[in-house]
């Protein structure tokens, strides 16, 4: 992904903000039938998430194209599988901007199926092949371990998916892994997200068209924190202020700070074009930038807190449970 600093495409959407409480027409459902988000309490184990986050580390950087990239994508299908989702997986092949042809993979799986209501996690799963934003000019053709952009996002909905396993949602929860978000150039945006673009434009199940789609991207640093990303605000603000609400009940203002942050260029953006209402949690500094470690060698293990994964695996799981 990339911060975008000038409007990337006008995204014209009539967007109904709906939750796992509402039906598509925007009718609430009967709220005394569901617990407020305040006397919910979460069950995510935040170091399960981190040892899923591990796993994924340790097999290298899953970059298409690699054979840590094929387990990685074999191992997510497996995990929901694991859990009780139904799993399809939608293999693709991409060309990406400088010409490769990228042997790609979605992972996609659905708790509840039969659900009308439904809501779509997403987080992407593939690792940048170059380290083009580290420090030492001679490590800029190395492959990035993704850590924190890519697996944290992952390692957070894997947790929520054991958790969905456990205890079945009142609406259909849907799980997208999606794959070469990462294999972009700076100077071009149609480069970014080719998988969820795919996914778009090409659902794996007929007429799929979830109420609304939670992103996470980059939510494993320690000083993390989450502002209002601005094509988030701008084209699903239901959706954002129901997710910072839920935070702010949690106790983790100062974690999802309800101010505008920056304009990402992440995969929301291709569900946005398709009429989906997205939100992108991601992490942006207050100086308007990402966390040092991205797009570098050092985006590892040792950029990743257990604490900041559970903060998001809390609110993620009291907003699906709660709305």
């Amino acid at each position: 992904m990339k911060i975008t600093r000038h409007p990337i495409l006008t995204i014209l959407c009539a967007l109904a903000m709906v939750s796992c409480g509402a039906s598509r027409s925007g009718s609430a459902t009967d709220s005394a039938a569901l617990p407020a988000a305040s006397d919910y309490t979460p069950a995510f184990n935040a170091d399960s998430a981190y040892s899923y986050v591990k796993s994924q580390v340790d097999m290298g950087p899953r970059v298409p194209n690699t054979p840590a990239h094929r387990r990685a994508s074999a191992w997510l299908a497996d995990e929901l599988r694991r859990h009780g989702a139904s799993v399809t997986l939608q293999p693709m092949q991409l060309k990406a901007f400088d010409g490769t042809l990228l042997d790609a993979v979605n992972v996609f799986g659905q708790f509840n199926p039969g659900a009308e209501r439904r809501i779509l996690l997403l987080a992407h799963y593939d690792c940048r092949p170059w380290a083009d934003n580290d420090p030492d000019p001679d490590k800029h053709t190395l492959p990035v371990d993704g850590a924190n952009d890519g697996a944290s996002g992952v390692g957070v909905i894997l947790e929520l998916a054991r958790l969905m396993g456990q205890q079945a949602p009142d609406c259909g929860v849907d799980i997208l892994f999606a794959d070469a978000e990462d294999w972009g150039n700076s100077g071009d945006d149609s480069s970014w997200a080719l998988g969820t673009r795919y996914f778009a434009g090409n659902p794996p199940v007929a007429d799929y068209a979830p109420d609304e789609a939670i992103l996470l991207d980059m939510v494993g640093a320690p000083d993390a924190v989450f502002p209002h990303e601005i094509y988030s605000l701008q084209n699903a603000p239901g959706l954002v202020s129901g997710i910072w609400a839920t935070a702010a009940s949690l106790g983790l203002e100062d974690r999802f700070i309800s101010q505008p942050g920056g304009a990402i260029n992440d995969d929301h953006v291709e569900l946005l074009k398709a009429g989906i209402p997205a939100v992108d949690i991601i992490d942006l500094r207050p100086e308007g930038g990402f966390p040092d470690r991205w797009h570098t060698t050092s985006d590892n293990m040792e950029g990743i807190s257990a604490q900041t994964l559970g903060d998001v695996g809390r609110v993620i799981e009291t907003y699906i449970r709660t709305r």
